[in-house]
């Protein structure tokens, strides 16, 4: 059997190139995170797997598919399993002792819910053994021009998540937002003390592109945050123009044969 797929719609844009690398941005802003930023700007980690969140997010996901994923992130030493607030108690049993995180996911995929229900979820996630949380933002909020809704949305989650020792991760389902408004995310997601930005939820009408991961580096790289491209990152070619971008964090379905491409590639060079 195959490594799992979670559904997720590619979405346009994977593969145009930057105009420029970005320079990788440094660690969270407590420091939980422990991928260490590459040697020189835009360069490809020797282990790209710490790079990523093995990801199944579908609605119709099974108990022996979290099974399986779980399994293939400890064979393959992902970064962490990214799953659905119901299977968090299970990927953490089943991951408990490794070095593979478990992620969950917090007002998803709309981020149409009210703060205070956010963060009750991170804080039940987290006492369920999360270690990470990507939160979607109130996306209808941001549009409406209503800043101080979206700070005190991500607000409540970051506090949690620092209570818990736990990172934040901010979705702002960038295909919805215009250039203005993913600055104005980016740099809220700032102001609220958030770990990292990330791209997409994988749910909508498209997933990272480049450009994106580009400008949301540029607002968040000086606060010591990170990025995490997701959605539509099916290939070595992918991973690499994300990173080269300026992500620190990819997550992905395709991750095992994105590991073996990337080894693959290493190998015939």
């Amino acid at each position: 059997m195959g490594p799992i797929s979670n559904g997720e719609p590619a979405g346009p844009g994977v593969g145009d190139d930057p105009e420029a690398a970005r320079r990788f941005v440094k660690l969270g802003a407590t420091g939980l995170t422990s991928v260490s930023p590459a040697a020189q700007p835009g360069s490809i980690p020797g282990d790209l797997a710490r790079y990523i969140d093995h990801t199944l997010l579908k609605p119709q996901s099974t108990e022996e598919q979290v099974r399986k994923l779980c399994a293939e992130a400890l064979e393959f030493n992902f970064r962490s399993v990214c799953v659905n607030p119901t299977w968090v108690k299970l990927a953490a049993e089943l991951l408990r002792g490794s070095d593979v995180l478990t992620c969950t996911v917090v007002g998803f995929p709309l981020g149409a819910t009210e703060p205070e229900i956010k963060a009750f979820e991170a804080r039940r996630a987290i006492r369920n053994g999360a270690r990470e949380i990507d939160m979607v933002l109130n996306i209808g909020a941001l549009k409406s021009g209503n800043d101080a809704l979206v700070l005190r949305d991500i607000q409540a989650v970051v506090e949690d998540c620092v209570d818990g020792n736990a990172v934040c991760k901010v979705i702002l389902e960038t295909a919805l937002l215009t250039d203005d408004e993913k600055r104005r995310a980016s740099e809220l997601a700032r102001r609220a003390r958030a770990h990292f930005v990330k791209t997409s939820t994988g749910f909508s009408t498209g997933g990272a592109t480049v450009s994106d991961v580009a400008l949301m580096a540029d607002v968040v790289r000086g606060a010591g945050m990170e990025v995490k491209a997701s959605g539509g990152i099916s290939s070595y070619s992918d991973a690499k123009a994300m990173i080269e971008a300026g992500a620190t964090r990819l997550g992905a379905s395709a991750s095992i044969g994105i590991v073996r491409e990337a080894k693959s590639t290493s190998i015939s060079a």
